[in-house]
């Protein structure tokens, strides 16, 4: 039996749904470049036991946890966050400031384009119906105009 089994035996189900929440909201935050920037300039990310804590955190990148995140773009700065220079860089205004400015235009293309797929799958599946000539009457002959 590993160490880990023997803790998450040693849990009972609510800590567990609550280590699950708080680890979900935590992943979660590491979106947020400028949280990443407030974790860096009070020296978190040279803790070692808050850098392994960012390492076994990884688990969210398994699809049984990943389909839990509303903003995946999460686990890219989780991934970014094992790197000891990535840690180093983002205490950094200017850095955190560009990692901000390509999220929000990220985010605002992707919108765009999804929007865009979106509409046009919904003309593919749902055609515009024959909309009846206003020049014709309810038989579908024609009036003459004066």
């Amino acid at each position: 039996m590993s160490i880990y089994s023997s803790l998450q035996a040693a849990e009972s189900d609510d800590q567990q749904r609550l280590r699950f929440q708080v680890e979900l909201e935590f992943v979660q935050c590491l979106a947020n470049p400028n949280y990443l920037h407030f974790l860096a300039q009070r020296d978190f990310f040279k803790d070692p036991c808050f850098v392994n804590y960012l390492k076994y955190l990884l688990y969210w990148k398994k699809p049984e946890y990943a389909k839990f995140l509303k903003y995946p773009m999460c686990l890219y700065f989780l991934d970014l966050l094992q790197s000891e220079e990535f840690r180093r860089k983002i205490v950094t205004a200017p850095c955190c400031k560009f990692i901000d400015d390509q999220a929000i235009l990220l985010w605002q293309h992707y919108t765009r384009r999804r929007t865009k797929n979106l509409e046009q799958q919904h003309f593919l599946h749902n055609p515009p119906r024959n909309q009846p000539n206003p020049q014709q009457n309810q038989n579908g002959t024609s009036q003459k105009m004066n």
